[in-house]
């Protein structure tokens, strides 16, 4: 999860301290943008936890009756869309809108596209992800220029800022599964709507809905403490940029490119992978996984909140470990290997309990040691990748790197529901192969990462 924002993740370490004095003398526009973005961040998780069980569910419980391949294909295609329109979200900011005016654009549309899924009508359904793709798209580039904005370029807050709102984040997406899916899965809220003369099968609808209203609140937020944000005009300053900008292109310049390009390659697998929890995972967990734990029963997607809880967890931890290891920490193309090798091995976790679902439903705590390894992977591949993107990419072309970046996000989302077209519920033989090809191609792919570390080393450092 969170993607957008993990170079964030490597500056965590100043969570720890965000009472301090430090801390509380930010601007107050970071405020404004924390509240924006928690609650932009409840919408979009909160949808993405029911979206694929909607989809599945049949039409007599309130769902569209897809077969499991078609919404996985679906949902791998909405959720690379989000990533694909931020590139020109970005653009048309700089452009045209500013920062502030595309966010509370983005902000409006996603909201009218979570309402839209709370009406029970397929065209309202399709139109309601095109929405939301789109209004992402605008809003997810430019609220995180807008922190950056906050602060001058040499501003020792800086980092801390970005940390702070890098919370604000994951506070969205831990609330988000919670209140979204009791309402749309949980047997109270549907006794609930039985009792007040509601359709129990709406109540999918309902957890559409409030991920609709948290937009609204973030929305209002952002409108009431307008005055706080930094000025954001229509186009961008051309002045500022260095004459490096404008140096002629070197050979040395054509091999950092191919780096990253090699790191993109493996991106794109680690994120195919990673979006299986969204997918074919959140069907697992609400088909073959026991939804209770210590006598207590939940719905299936509260376990999508374990991801950006086990983030808010790990990420001061990474901070810490990497600061601590100073020259002796691994370099960017290992610390990818490492994330590769934590994702892998979660993969393979899932064959034995794949293994044991032949004979019933298994423990939550088994997809709470997977989505633990993924969230291990995502703190070393995703920071590293969008540091070493900034730091390497010739400055000539650093948006389109940047963008590149994104791209190469989005296609391993659409690589992901292609992948979870092939989950098939009751077939533990299946779904040990399913998964367990998965893990040995990652696995063999950090391998191959590992070896390659050295001579990418190289090449990111030609002059």
């Amino acid at each position: 999860m969170g993607n957008f924002y993990c170079k964030q993740a490597a500056t965590c370490v100043s969570l720890y301290d965000v009472t301090s004095p430090a801390a509380t003398s930010h601007p107050p526009g970071l405020l404004t943008l924390f509240f924006t973005e928690m609650w932009e961040r409840f919408s979009y998780y909160g949808m993405r936890a029911i979206l694929v069980l909607f989809m599945v569910a049949p039409a007599a419980s309130g769902g569209l009756g897809f077969d499991t391949k078609q919404a996985a294909s679906l949902y791998g295609t909405y959720t690379m869309m989000v990533y694909l329109l931020a590139v020109p979200g970005g653009l048309l900011a700089d452009r045209f809108l500013g920062a502030s005016r595309a966010v509370v654009l983005g902000g409006v549309v996603i909201a009218a596209g979570q309402f839209a899924l709370a009406v029970h009508s397929l065209p309202f359904f399709y139109a309601g992800l095109t929405m939301i793709a789109i209004g992402t798209g605008l809003l997810k580039p430019n609220i995180s220029t807008m922190v950056g904005s906050l602060y001058g370029k040499d501003d020792p807050r800086r980092d801390s800022g970005f940390s702070i709102f890098y919370m604000g984040i994951n506070v969205g997406a831990v609330l988000a599964p919670l209140v979204c899916g009791w309402l749309a899965e949980s047997k109270t809220f549907q006794q609930f709507l039985i009792s007040r003369g509601f359709n129990p099968a709406a109540s999918w609808h309902w957890g559409f809905a409030s991920a609709g209203v948290g937009m609204l609140l973030g929305l209002t937020v952002l409108m009431l403490r307008w005055r706080t944000l930094p000025e954001s005009g229509h186009r961008k300053s051309s002045a500022g940029k260095t004459d490096r900008a404008h140096a002629p292109w070197t050979n040395g310049d054509t091999r950092r490119v191919i780096a990253i390009g090699i790191l993109f390659t493996f991106t794109i697998l680690f994120w195919a992978a990673y979006e299986q929890k969204g997918a074919s995972l959140n069907l697992f967990a609400k088909q073959l996984v026991r939804t209770e734990l210590g006598g207590f029963s939940f719905p299936a997607s509260w376990l999508q909140s374990l991801t950006p809880f086990y983030v808010i967890l790990l990420a001061p931890v990474f901070a810490r470990l990497w600061i601590r290891m100073g020259d002796r920490q691994p370099g960017g193309p290992r610390k990818f290997a490492l994330g590769l090798l934590s994702i892998g091995c979660a993969m393979c976790l899932l064959v034995p309990a794949s293994a044991m679902t032949g004979e019933g439903k298994i423990s939550p705590l088994w997809l709470a040691a997977v989505y633990l390894l993924d969230v291990i992977g995502e703190l070393c591949l995703s920071p590293v990748g969008l540091s070493m993107v900034t730091k390497l990419s010739p400055p000539q072309i650093v948006g389109v790197m940047m963008g590149a970046w994104f791209f190469a996000t989005s296609l391993g989302n659409k690589l992901a529901g292609f992948i979870s077209g092939f989950f098939v519920t009751g077939e533990p033989a299946t779904l040990m192969k399913l998964y367990g090809s998965l893990g040995l191609g990652l696995l063999v792919a950090a391998t191959l990462l590992a070896w390659l570390g050295p001579r990418i080393d190289r090449m990111a450092e030609s002059k």
